[in-house]
């Protein structure tokens, strides 16, 4: 409780994104919570982390019960004593079906894991950082390059991404008093599980099926601890990072 270095939350941190920005923020010095649904995942990040496992706290959530996301931020409150950053990584996609045909039950599924997980951690965040001294704190949320523009078939994705902005622009706005930031980062084509499909080829706007580029999703870890060196009285609201060549920039 008087170690005096900063204090992440990492969620859906079990691979992908939220693995690799775990790993980047332990290498800059931060004692890390890494969230997520699967003890088998975290405990992989755990092993990632090599010499600097002891600074890592696994903790098995469910960002869409609002009971487990309690007990995340208690457990972190009472193991690590307050939170310096949130990112809001957890995520989750529906079949990519036409719209008309998706189930409400996997539309539900979308909604409360990309959109309610993000508020519910949000809001916790926000309660432990306004009461803890130093006061205040960071929240990043992982938005899309869907909270710009759709791809086919993507409605349940593509319109809780546009909710992250709208949540992140309200936090940002809530969390001023409280001296508490919060940004966005739009990521596309990051070389991870979730996007290995894009290397086999994807459907595009025009009705075919294109590979498309893909960066490595260091670079996007290297982005989320840029936005979080800042001090206080500096802010990345919006920051996209995306794979130069990607079909997204330009008509099509």
């Amino acid at each position: 409780m008087n170690d005096q270095r900063k204090v992440a939350i990492v969620t859906g941190a079990g691979s992908g994104i939220g693995k690799a920005l775990a790993l980047a923020l332990l290498e800059v010095g931060y004692r890390v919570a890494v969230a997520g649904r699967r003890r088998d995942a975290l405990d992989s990040t755990v092993r990632a982390a090599g010499p600097r496992s002891g600074d890592v706290l696994p903790v098995v959530a469910d960002v869409s019960d609002p009971q487990s996301v309690a007990s995340l931020f208690d457990e972190v409150s009472k193991q690590l004593g307050r939170v310096d950053l949130l990112f809001n990584n957890a995520g989750t996609g529906a079949p990519a079906v036409p719209l008309e045909d998706l189930s409400v039950e996997k539309l539900r599924a979308v909604i409360d894991t990309n959109l309610l997980g993000a508020f519910l951690c949000t809001q916790h965040a926000i309660r432990v950082m306004k009461a803890q001294t130093p006061r205040g704190g960071r929240i990043i949320n992982n938005g899309s390059i869907s909270a710009h523009a759709p791809r086919p078939n993507s409605a349940p994705y593509t319109a809780t991404k546009h909710a992250i902005t709208g949540l992140t622009k309200s936090t940002s706005l809530d969390g001023r008093k409280y001296d508490i930031a919060c940004g966005q980062i739009d990521i596309g084509n990051a070389a991870t599980e979730m996007a290995a499909r894009m290397a086999s080829g994807v459907p595009q706007a025009n009705g075919d099926i294109a590979i498309e580029p893909l960066m490595d999703v260091s670079h996007v870890a290297n982005a989320v601890v840029y936005m979080a060196s800042l001090p206080i009285i500096a802010n990345v609201q919006f920051m996209t990072v995306m794979a130069t060549k990607m079909p997204f920039v330009g008509r099509g």
